[in-house]
């Protein structure tokens, strides 16, 4: 019996001293988690800053607002909500990825390339940040720009909404799908945009093969189609192109395949980033 219940007191003991020290290891992790966290919020900060202190925030979210109401109020065309005689913003979501080929990158082709050009990248790499808090932050702080400039954009629907006859008879579910579609494809397009601004010091190369880049992945693989018969090929290039995705989201589905799709492509890219800055 005596030897029995000392096996049961050194089981309890060994279970209290793994616990404890699974804690401090849980405690730790969390420690390092929180600090990464706080890492990539001051950079974060510290760009986000940068853009609205003077006027590329601005001007970026100007210019996206501006041709799009031009060309859903104003032009008449294809695109023009009061020509078309049908309560739907489909022009918004056809134009704004094209838009985006152009605006993402002006946002992003900054964000190491004035770094490196200015002679800061220097001073930024010598304090205590890891690579990875550094291309976070400044990937999340390009992203909330292009985000702010696609929110007032709601405003549309509810303009639509309210001259619907009756009111409010909208396809809000194709609305809200192509507007989570674009929420994703932005975020791949400021991926790429912070990858092209790792490559160069210079804003204009990074601009240009941001462009360059985008485009390809968004409709180059539309093209590349043409060029094969094999059912199994064009299905293959539709999957690995943007637009598919896009599109598929905008009929207002949203498929976890999608969403996968844009999340492995954003991340792949901001690898990509980190590899070539610790390069």
């Amino acid at each position: 019996m005596f030897f029995s219940c000392c096996g049961h007191l050194k089981l309890i003991f060994d279970s209290i001293i793994l616990v404890t020290f699974d804690t401090a290891n849980v405690a730790k992790l969390l420690l390092i988690t929180n600090c990464q966290l706080i890492n990539m919020f001051s950079v974060f900060k510290k760009e986000l800053r940068t853009f609205f202190s003077n006027a590329t925030g601005y001007i970026v979210i100007g210019i996206f607002l501006t041709l799009t109401g031009l060309f859903l109020w104003v032009i008449p065309g294809e695109y023009n909500i009061l020509d078309g005689g049908y309560a739907n913003v489909d022009g918004l979501f056809y134009l704004a990825p094209w838009l985006f080929l152009f605006l993402c990158p002006a946002v992003t082709m900054r964000l190491f390339a004035e770094e490196k050009q200015t002679g800061t990248w220097e001073l930024l790499v010598t304090k205590p940040l890891s690579k990875t808090d550094i291309v976070i932050g400044k990937y999340l702080a390009g992203w909330v720009v292009v985000v702010l400039a696609l929110l007032p954009a709601l405003l549309y629907y509810l303009s639509v909404s309210y001259l619907a006859e009756p009111v409010g008879n909208v396809d809000s579910g194709a609305f809200w799908g192509s507007f989570i579609g674009l929420f994703f494809l932005s975020a791949v397009y400021v991926a790429i945009g912070t990858f092209s601004s790792s490559l160069s010091n210079n804003q204009i190369v990074s601009f240009v093969v941001a462009v360059v880049l985008s485009f390809f992945l968004y409709y180059g693989f539309e093209v590349l189609i043409g060029f094969f018969t094999s059912g199994q090929s064009i299905q293959l290039l539709e999957t690995l192109g943007i637009h598919a995705h896009y599109k598929s989201m905008s009929r207002g589905v949203i498929d976890s395949r999608d969403l996968l799709y844009f999340v492995v492509l954003s991340v792949g890219f901001l690898s990509a980033t980190v590899w070539k800055i610790r390069k």
